[in-house]
């Protein structure tokens, strides 16, 4: 206990006079830094030549502390900027999507006004203004009707392909029945071979062909057009080209854009047989007899 005792007693004081000394070196080594003389100065560049370089590896970890900091305002400056972009980019996104409907709003309308036709056909273009919403029937709504001179039983196309014909006619709306529906029977042309065929439509995209003559002239790849059989529709429209499905059945590949119907051309056909009833193009004649005679007959004599 004594000896620990003993040399706290120098601990101490030793602890004070090397304060002291340190102290006064830092002073002196202030008072020195702040003496503007040649001589001093070169005294000065002396020792930091000589003590700097040896000092690296004091300097490394404030170099570290440093760099470290700088990285972190930089990561916090590429943050922010990110931030900016990814506002940027969702801002872009918004006009991306509208320059795309507009480009094929645009296409649709280049479309229906370069599309080539028989000269003796004129026609009226409708907005799409709804569908029909139901998976066994492909029909879709149009905003032209009666008060346009629109006729049950015209072809409508969509600028490039047939798309359908008119179903049903009110004053200001018309609906039309598309070649996917199943009450659909088209009688078609297949070029170059010259097949007659029918388009059948059965609630796909593709429809099948039937009926048809020679299934060994005709090729995936050929152009299906309207026959201009029965009346039903003019000949020469073009309704798509012929594909083969999984199955090896021969089906249409519609010219048609169907997801993206919003403008209708209506054929005005004058030479066309007129259609009385709906459903009269694809049903085929009752049987005599039946009801629809009775009431035909009923109607012919009201009308004597």
């Amino acid at each position: 206990m004594a000896s620990d005792r003993h040399s706290e007693d120098f601990t101490g004081p030793l602890r004070r006079l090397l304060l002291a000394i340190l102290v006064a070196c830092l002073l002196g080594l202030f008072l020195l830094w702040r003496i503007d003389s040649p001589r001093v100065e070169r005294f000065r560049a002396q020792v930091v030549d000589a003590v700097v370089p040896r000092m690296d590896w004091a300097m490394a970890p404030v170099t570290a502390t440093v760099r470290l900091v700088r990285d972190f305002q930089s990561y916090q400056r590429i943050y922010e900027q990110n931030q900016e972009l990814r506002r940027e980019l969702r801002r872009m996104t918004a006009w991306k999507e509208a320059a795309l409907q507009l480009e094929q709003e645009n296409a649709r309308l280049r479309d229906l006004n370069n599309v080539k036709l028989d000269p003796r056909l004129t026609y009226i273009t409708g907005v799409v203004m709804a569908d029909s919403g139901s998976p066994f029937r492909q029909t879709v709504l149009i905003n032209v009707g009666s008060r346009d001179g629109i006729v049950d039983g015209w072809a409508t196309m969509d600028g490039i392909g047939l798309v359908g014909r008119i179903s049903s006619v009110g004053a200001n709306t018309s609906r039309v029945l598309l070649l996917t529906d199943p009450a659909s029977r088209i009688p078609a042309l297949i070029q170059p071979s010259g097949q007659q065929a029918h388009v059948v439509g059965d609630n796909s995209a593709a429809p099948p062909i039937d009926f048809l003559e020679n299934r060994e002239l005709v090729r995936p790849g050929d152009r299906i057009v309207t026959s201009g059989d029965g009346d039903v529709f003019p000949p020469g429209l073009l309704i798509g080209e012929v594909a083969e499905d999984p199955g090896g059945r021969l089906r249409v590949r519609l010219a048609a854009d169907y997801e993206r119907l919003e403008f209708l051309r209506v054929l005005r056909d004058h030479g066309a047989r007129r259609v009385d009833a709906p459903s009269a193009l694809v049903l085929p004649d009752a049987a005599p007899g039946s009801d629809a005679d009775d009431a035909a007959a009923a109607a012919d004599n009201a009308d004597g």
